[in-house]
Protein backbone atom coordinates (compact mmCIF):
# COMPACT_ATOMS: atom_id res chain seq x y z
CA UNK A 1 0.00 0.00 0.00
CA UNK A 2 1.14 3.15 -1.06
CA UNK A 3 1.78 6.03 1.74
CA UNK A 4 0.84 8.47 -0.02
CA UNK A 5 -2.75 9.76 -2.00
CA UNK A 6 -3.09 11.13 -5.28
CA UNK A 7 -5.85 12.88 -7.13
CA UNK A 8 -6.38 13.79 -10.35
CA UNK A 9 -5.07 17.82 -10.03
CA UNK A 10 -2.06 16.57 -8.15
CA UNK A 11 -1.37 14.33 -9.87
CA UNK A 12 -0.44 15.91 -13.04
CA UNK A 13 1.79 18.27 -10.90
CA UNK A 14 3.66 15.43 -9.52
CA UNK A 15 4.14 13.94 -12.97
CA UNK A 16 5.78 16.86 -14.31
CA UNK A 17 7.96 17.39 -11.25
CA UNK A 18 9.01 13.61 -11.76
CA UNK A 19 9.80 13.92 -15.14
CA UNK A 20 12.13 17.23 -14.96
CA UNK A 21 13.55 15.02 -12.79
CA UNK A 22 14.21 11.61 -15.15
CA UNK A 23 14.00 13.32 -18.71
CA UNK A 24 14.09 9.82 -20.38
CA UNK A 25 11.30 9.28 -19.50
CA UNK A 26 9.47 11.41 -21.89
CA UNK A 27 8.26 8.79 -23.80
CA UNK A 28 7.29 6.40 -21.11
CA UNK A 29 3.50 6.04 -20.46
CA UNK A 30 3.05 7.51 -16.91
CA UNK A 31 -1.11 7.07 -16.67
CA UNK A 32 -2.84 7.27 -13.25
CA UNK A 33 -6.30 6.85 -12.29
CA UNK A 34 -7.57 7.79 -8.57
CA UNK A 35 -6.77 4.38 -5.93
CA UNK A 36 -4.31 3.11 -8.01
CA UNK A 37 -1.06 4.68 -6.38
CA UNK A 38 0.79 1.26 -6.38
CA UNK A 39 0.19 0.53 -9.88
CA UNK A 40 1.92 3.95 -10.63
CA UNK A 41 4.89 3.19 -7.98
CA UNK A 42 5.62 -0.02 -9.29
CA UNK A 43 5.79 1.34 -12.89
CA UNK A 44 8.17 4.01 -12.10
CA UNK A 45 10.48 1.44 -9.85
CA UNK A 46 10.55 -0.34 -13.04
CA UNK A 47 11.44 2.17 -15.03
CA UNK A 48 13.77 4.02 -12.64
CA UNK A 49 15.31 0.26 -11.81
CA UNK A 50 14.99 2.09 -7.81
CA UNK A 51 13.51 0.57 -4.69
CA UNK A 52 9.58 1.42 -3.49
CA UNK A 53 10.89 2.99 -0.99
CA UNK A 54 13.25 5.53 -2.81
CA UNK A 55 9.97 6.38 -5.42
CA UNK A 56 7.40 6.49 -2.49
CA UNK A 57 10.10 8.97 -1.00
CA UNK A 58 10.07 10.91 -4.04
CA UNK A 59 6.61 11.15 -4.81
CA UNK A 60 5.96 12.28 -1.13
CA UNK A 61 8.26 14.86 -1.71
CA UNK A 62 6.54 16.26 -4.85
CA UNK A 63 3.43 16.42 -2.87
CA UNK A 64 4.79 18.28 -0.19
CA UNK A 65 4.99 21.20 -2.08
CA UNK A 66 2.66 20.74 -5.61
CA UNK A 67 3.36 24.38 -5.90
CA UNK A 68 7.33 24.75 -6.21
CA UNK A 69 9.18 23.61 -8.94
CA UNK A 70 11.41 21.56 -6.77
CA UNK A 71 11.16 17.94 -6.73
Amino acid sequence: MANFQLTKDNAEKVKIKFLRKYRDLVAEPLDFTPGNEDKLVEDIMRLVKRDRTYVEFTLQKALADTKGNRL
